[in-house]
């Protein structure tokens, strides 16, 4: 079909527009709970050291080495990381409809996220975000994260577009404000419904 819109690329994040957040507070807490860890020193912990694993400097072993396993408990690493992967669930809505606007304006699809390796590769295989997205800007892979403009300026470059083709979708306002300083379009992501009609703004009609 011929284009309709200026927009040529979508840049997406993945926890909260395409799958749930995952490994987020609320995700964190639970597991403090389900494994009986202290939720004050294991939140403490994860924040001083999640942004280098989401860098892709550590892995997730060393990451769990730093929050849980940094002395003996009653469980076991595997069935840890089983819990971790098992908060994910997807937005299907959302996925379906980013699939429906590629197949209708061939458009070009890159995820820009903040992800350690191996949640990030587990989320993309397991829910086939990897079946239609061309491109994966993620800061394990690149090493950086966002609000670090330098993400978009790298996924700018892979995608090989110019900013104002490029619209973002994204549920976090700062991360969004952040393109547009570059020159992206942006997009805050809510719910279905209204992202739906702001697409249809930017000439993406379903």
């Amino acid at each position: 079909m011929a284009q309709t819109s200026s927009i040529t690329t979508l840049f997406i994040d993945i926890g909260g527009v395409l799958l749930t957040n995952g490994w987020d507070r609320a995700a964190r807490k639970l597991a403090a709970s389900t494994f009986s860890l202290d939720p004050i020193e294991f939140e403490e912990r994860h924040h001083l050291t999640f942004d280098t694993y989401e860098e892709g400097k550590l892995t997730m072993d060393e990451y769990l080495n730093r929050i849980v396993f940094y002395e003996d408990r009653s469980f076991t690493r595997d069935t840890f990381k089983e819990f971790m992967f098992s908060r994910t669930e997807p937005y299907d809505e959302m996925i379906e409809m980013v699939c429906r606007l590629k197949e209708k304006y061939g458009l070009k699809i890159a995820i820009v996220n903040n992800e350690g390796r191996e949640l990030n590769q587990y989320r993309i295989t397991t829910f086939g975000i990897n079946k239609f997205v061309d491109f994966f800007i993620s800061s394990c892979f690149v090493h950086f994260r966002k609000p670090d403009a330098d993400i978009f300026r790298i996924a700018l470059d892979i995608a090989f577009v110019q900013p104002k083709e490029v619209l973002y979708i994204e549920d976090r306002a700062m991360f969004v404000s952040v393109a547009e300083g570059l020159g992206i379009n942006g997009l805050l992501h809510v719910d279905y419904a209204s992202t739906k009609e702001k697409l249809a703004s930017h000439g993406l009609i379903l």
